[in-house]
């Protein structure tokens, strides 16, 4: 059994190893490394020494990794098949949390699963050049708490009506483990990953009965950390929004710069593109506009003719392209969609369930430029990474009242867009890739010399903490 398999190992050793999936048996095992401390403490030390930083380059920078027992985070990923109504997410183990690869010679490509983007941040702190084990020192303190995997028996199992609870043992763990460092600022200078929209942590706790989620948020004992999710809410100020993890984790420069020459090599065979599911029932809303529009777009003698003048050099071999991604069938299979929007010069990203869509990132990665139809989509969310005054030079945003109830067509838009324009924001796109990419752990110095996702996520963070205690 896998549960067994990560039982016996020590947490830091799962930590700081390689994991593999064995097909045969289904179970983790791990490449064994230098290190066999018991304590992942004593492993960021040892990563820490192999990224020296001087204490100026580190000013108002250091942070503590608060050592929590691994029933928060690491016992956790022993259930990883067992979790009610979820899918099994053993196999998106391997790699710290990044995937198995796409194929065996895959370099930069892995079968990524968003839920776990707290067990990919909790991999790449450790290599965080500023860490100190003296948490008086500290800048900030880092909570290595899967809150994600911890919610699903709130959110599908037995506890579900117990969800007002989630949060309340790491609480009391903080309260009776070295409670000064929290009193310190009463929590204020604490962040954490939660790798699940905050919707699904912000169930009020009068709901009786319970509904969908739990009430990690909204529990007044949180109410001073900053937690970074992958979508925030519009009004809270303890959460903010990070990237959604796609598939692309290069672990080199030549690796990263080789996929930037494709994407600018690629040709723009489609105008516009959509992956996704959904907008196949009668109600009007956006995505079935999308679908409508895409199924009436064959290119007629008229439609071509304009269509040339505008992008001229550009040959279109068709105007809209949908890549049907119903019932999941994409979500760990970037072959299905990269090489579509490679092949995009626009990728739409309407909203579902909610607002945000790990698409979003997958077409920026591509080179496709995005196209919103509500801001929650990117631009009041994603201030860290994608800048809130630069969204028309690297974005089109069309709003979906124009194009549900108003008739308005989006191919007419996005063939208004002058060619010249459109270079420069596919330009633009291109520069945005490694601010929205997750590097693999351990990756070289001439590629951490570009800041990521992650990187980008650390200094909001620490400049969120600064202006809180300020």
């Amino acid at each position: 059994m896998l549960g067994q398999t990560l039982q016996w190992l020590p947490c830091s050793t799962i930590i700081s190893g390689d994991w593999k999936l064995s097909s045969s048996s289904s179970s983790l095992t791990k490449q064994l490394q230098s290190s066999s401390s018991s304590s992942s403490q004593q492993i960021l030390t040892i990563e820490s020494r192999s990224n020296p930083a001087t204490p100026e380059d580190c000013n108002n920078r250091w942070i503590h990794i608060r050592n929590l027992p691994s029933r928060f985070n690491l016992d956790l990923l022993t259930n990883c098949s067992e979790y009610p109504v979820f899918d099994d997410f053993c196999p998106y183990l391997a790699n710290h949390g990044l995937g198995q690869k796409t194929h065996a010679r895959s370099r930069s490509w892995y079968r990524t699963d968003p839920l776990l983007l707290e067990l990919v941040f909790h991999r790449r702190i450790l290599e965080y050049p500023c860490l100190t084990n003296d948490p008086g020192a500290a800048n900030a303190i880092f909570l290595p708490y899967y809150a994600a995997i911890d919610s699903l028996r709130y959110l599908y199992g037995p506890d579900v009506n117990s969800s007002s609870q989630h949060g309340m043992d790491l609480f009391e763990f903080l309260q009776s483990d070295e409670p000064g460092i929290w009193e310190r600022h009463m929590g204020h200078d604490h962040f954490l990953v939660m790798a699940r929209p905050a919707w699904d942590f912000s169930q009020p706790l009068d709901n009786d009965p319970p509904i969908w989620g739990t009430s990690f948020l909204e529990l007044p004992e949180f109410y001073n950390i900053t937690a970074l999710v992958p979508e925030g809410r519009p009004w809270p100020l303890q959460e903010h929004a990070v990237p959604y993890p796609t598939s692309f984790h290069p672990q080199n420069l030549s690796y990263f710069q080789a996929w930037i020459q494709r994407v600018k090599r690629s040709r723009r065979t489609s105008l516009m593109l959509f992956a996704g599911g959904g907008g196949i029932g009668s109600a009007p809303n956006i995505r079935r506009s999308i679908r409508n529009e895409c199924e009436n777009s064959t290119i007629n003698s008229n439609i071509s003719s304009s269509f040339n003048i505008i992008q001229s050099n550009v040959v279109h071999s068709e105007l809209c392209h949908i890549v049907d991604c119903s019932n999941g069938i994409c979500e760990h299979d970037p072959i299905r969609y990269m090489k579509p929007m490679l092949q995009a010069t626009f990728c739409l990203q309407p909203p579902g369930d909610t607002p945000t869509r790990r698409s979003t990132f997958d077409a920026i990665t591509a080179g496709c430029i995005p196209v919103f139809f509500e801001e929650s989509s990117a631009k009041t969310q994603y201030g860290w990474h994608l800048p809130v005054d630069k969204f028309a030079e690297f974005s089109v945003f069309i709003p979906k009242e124009e194009v549900v109830f108003k008739g308005l067509k989006i191919l007419d838009v996005l063939m208004g867009i002058p060619r010249s324009e459109v270079r420069r924001m596919r330009q633009s796109v291109i520069e945005l890739i490694p601010r929205v990419m997750y590097r693999r752990h351990g990756s070289s110095l001439g590629l951490r010399s570009k800041k990521d996702a992650f990187d980008i996520a650390i200094d909001g963070a620490l400049q969120t903490i600064r202006d809180k205690l300020g």
